[in-house]
């Protein structure tokens, strides 16, 4: 899930809750949109590896 910042950058956070905190992971935050969906395409590979 990514979000846009008050700063203008996106963060992208994970897709569940953490369970312990109620709160979603903070996964990165970026410049651009598209760095953040980049990171967030390398991160779903990884979960799957």
């Amino acid at each position: 899930m990514i979000r846009k910042l008050q700063s203008g950058e996106y963060r992208l956070y994970s897709r569940k809750k953490d369970a312990k905190t109620g709160k979603r992971k903070n996964l990165g935050t970026f410049s651009s949109r598209a760095a953040a969906q980049k990171h967030e395409r390398a991160v779903q590979y990884f979960k799957r590896a």
